[in-house]
């Protein structure tokens, strides 16, 4: 008998994140995947998402359980280990006895017949000798910190600088569960279909036109298709609400387009120039964002020559996704300390250049969704300081403009800065870690 389809398919998902650098998120929104029924789709993701998630506590149990060092392991079979090991250890309702099975099952699918043996025996252990997780609130230092919340060391030691302790604990306990996800409205009238096809929503909590899933798959629903309502975060949101108004709009690392987005609902006069490096994400950028007054250009804004400065430029630079663990787990074990140099060598270079594309008088505001203050703080204060035109705008003022308005439904407006910068912390606020600074220009 084969491997069921929802753990033949959280399988072959891990796999290609490993082998291929993908993400989890977009394989399982995939066309591939569409064809799982949805009690399949939702156990593929919850597999796939917990994996990652606990890929080092779930290593720490086979190895303890291991006659062979994990490092020797072939990936397929380490896979299939991990598949099952999360499924005993953290899915009460998944029948034990399945989630073995169909693992050994996936070893012999991948042509490791010899190893089949082994995986069942490791898997035999781990159910009957399986060790409760330690709580995260109960750990006294950093190391024990990273092992029971499943993240690099290096990363907790780096966050407990900058955050302290307690704050770190609440960024981990984040991490590790599954966020709501939030949505912005194109049209109110979207809000309606969607309670009718049984999504339960609530009202934003940061943002005020944002809503937030209760229950309901949303991915899957007409209005999402469409394009009348997007998924993103509600600090993202808030980023593009940052930028403000004007006539001219420049978005210079534009996809996947939530902020584009914004930006024209926000100024539906403006003639918006959307620039996005990688041709396929350009392409993708065109169908998701179909308002009239928004030009999409693949290009490199280094190279951007356009024709006149812009009142509004806005970039949100690539950057390590530190913020966004909890949605994108991969990425915890990807980034290494080396990466943020890079990173940061990489922001500033295209903060530079779109400082060049800012009319006198109009502003630009730099985003991440980092919380690493190399690709923050720094990027911002080495920037500036060759820079003299321009100049730095605390936050908080635009913050406390935006709640006069109505449009934030977060109450403490002081906790989302640190100095003149916004600063969203998972665990503190109800959102993705974003950074965000607002340059003026004389």
């Amino acid at each position: 008998m084969p491997a069921s389809p929802a753990r033949t398919a959280a399988f072959d998902m891990l796999l290609r994140i490993e082998q291929e650098d993908a993400y989890a998120s977009e394989l399982l929104h995939s066309p591939r995947y569409a064809k799982l029924s949805s009690a399949d789709h939702a156990l593929a993701t919850e597999v796939v998402m917990g994996v990652l998630r606990w890929r080092s506590w779930l290593d720490h149990q086979i190895a303890q359980h291991s006659s062979q060092p994990l490092a020797k392991l072939d990936l397929e079979v380490l896979t299939a280990l991990r598949l099952a090991a999360y499924q005993i250890t953290f899915l009460e309702r998944v029948p034990k006895r399945a989630a073995l099975f169909d693992s050994v099952e996936l070893v012999k699918r991948a042509r490791k017949h010899s190893a089949a043996p082994f995986v069942n025996a490791v898997l035999r252990k781990i159910n009957g000798e399986a060790q409760p997780r330690v709580s995260m609130a109960r750990t006294c230092n950093l190391a024990e910190l990273a092992e029971a919340s499943a993240h690099p060391h290096w990363l907790v030691e780096r966050w407990a600088k900058e955050f302290g302790l307690d704050e770190t604990k609440q960024i981990c306990s984040y991490d590790q569960h599954l966020p709501q996800s939030a949505i912005h409205l194109r049209d109110r009238s979207s809000e309606d279909e969607l309670i009718q096809n049984g999504i339960e929503l609530a009202p934003g909590a940061l943002v005020s036109s944002a809503r937030r899933v209760l229950s309901g798959v949303i991915s899957r629903t007409r209005a999402v298709r469409e394009g009348r309502v997007f998924i993103q975060d509600e600090a993202s949101q808030l980023v593009a609400l940052l930028v403000g108004k004007g006539s001219s709009i420049l978005d210079c690392c534009a996809a996947p387009g939530g902020k584009t987005r914004m930006l024209a609902e926000q100024n539906p006069e403006a003639k918006i120039l959307a620039v996005e490096l990688h041709s396929h994400r350009a392409r993708l950028l065109r169908k998701l964002v179909s308002a009239k007054n928004v030009t999409v250009e693949n290009a490199d804004v280094v190279t951007l020559a356009p024709a006149e400065p812009f009142e509004r430029v806005l970039v949100d630079a690539p950057c390590s996704g530190t913020g966004t663990l909890a949605r994108h787990p991969e990425i915890k074990w990807r980034l290494r300390l080396g990466d943020l140099a890079d990173l940061q060598a990489r922001q500033i270079v295209i903060l530079q250049a779109a400082m060049t594309h800012v009319a006198p008088g109009g502003r630009l505001v730099y985003s991440t969704c980092s919380l690493e203050r190399e690709e923050n703080e720094d990027v911002v204060e080495k920037t500036l300081a060759a820079h003299p035109s321009f100049r730095l705008l605390d936050c908080r003022e635009e913050l406390e403009r935006l709640d006069s308005e109505g449009k934030l439904a977060w109450q403490d407006v002081a906790s989302l800065t640190r100095g003149a910068y916004l600063r969203t912390v998972p665990g503190m606020h109800p959102c993705d870690g974003f950074f965000a600074a607002i340059l003026l220009r004389a």
